[in-house]
C-alpha cells in the first residue's frame, strides 16, 4: 500500500505499492505512479504522466502532461520540465512529449524544455539548460546542457584515455556517434 501524507491531494488510483507522497503533493487522477517512488512536498503531477518503479522526485517539481519518467530516475530540487515550445495565454497547444530513461539523474534547478529525451544512466549536472535530447550514460551540464564526459553502468565516471575511455575496473569504450560502445578484447 503507497503512503500519502494527510496533507497531499492524490486523486489517482493508478499508485503503486511503498510509494510514498509527502505533504503538499497533488496529483491528477490521469497520472500513472509505479512501486517504491518517493514524491516529495511541494510537488505537482498532471493527468497525462507516467512515473516507473523506484523513481525519486525532490520537492518543487512539476510533471506536466506529456512526461514519462522510466525505472531508477532521479529528478533533484527544483528541476523545472516545459511542455508547451510557443506558451501563451489561454490557446490551445501542441503538447511536446519529453522521456527521461531508466536511471537518469537530473541535478537540481535543472531547466528541462519540452521534446527532449534524456537518456538511459545519464547524469545532468545541477542548474544546467536542457535544449536538446541527451545521449545514454552522458554526463552533461552548462547553459546550453553539452557533453563533458561518459559514465559508467554504475554512474561513475569514465576516465579519457588517449583515444577511449576506462571505468575503474579497466573495461574499455569508444564514443561513436554520441554513443558509448564497450571494446571487446
Amino acid at each position: 500500500m503507497a503512503k500519502i501524507h494527510s496533507t497531499a491531494d492524490v486523486q489517482t488510483q493508478r499508485i503503486g505499492e511503498r510509494t510514498v507522497v509527502w505533504q503538499f503533493s497533488i496529483i491528477l487522477p490521469g497520472a500513472s505512479i509505479g512501486e517504491d517512488c518517493n514524491i516529495n512536498c511541494h510537488t505537482f503531477i498532471e493527468n497525462d504522466v507516467v512515473i516507473g518503479n523506484n523513481v525519486t522526485i525532490k520537492a518543487g517539481v512539476y510533471l506536466w502532461d506529456g512526461i514519462t519518467l522510466e525505472d531508477g530516475v532521479q529528478v533533484g530540487p527544483n528541476v523545472t520540465f516545459t511542455n508547451d515550445k510557443y506558451p501563451k495565454a489561454k490557446r490551445e497547444f501542441q503538447i511536446q512529449r519529453t522521456i527521461v530513461r531508466t536511471g537518469a539523474s537530473i541535478g537540481a534547478a535543472t531547466t528541462v524544455l519540452g521534446g527532449v529525451e534524456i537518456g538511459k544512466g545519464s547524469l545532468i549536472g545541477a542548474g544546467s539548460l536542457v535544449t536538446k535530447s541527451v545521449p545514454d550514460f552522458a554526463l552533461v551540464y552548462g547553459n546550453p546542457a553539452q557533453i563533458m564526459g561518459w559514465l559508467d553502468d554504475s554512474g561513475s565516471k569514465l576516465i579519457p584515455y588517449q583515444d577511449i575511455w576506462k571505468d575503474s575496473d579497466g573495461n574499455k569504450y569508444r564514443i561513436i556517434d554520441n554513443k558509448r560502445v564497450k571494446i571487446e578484447e
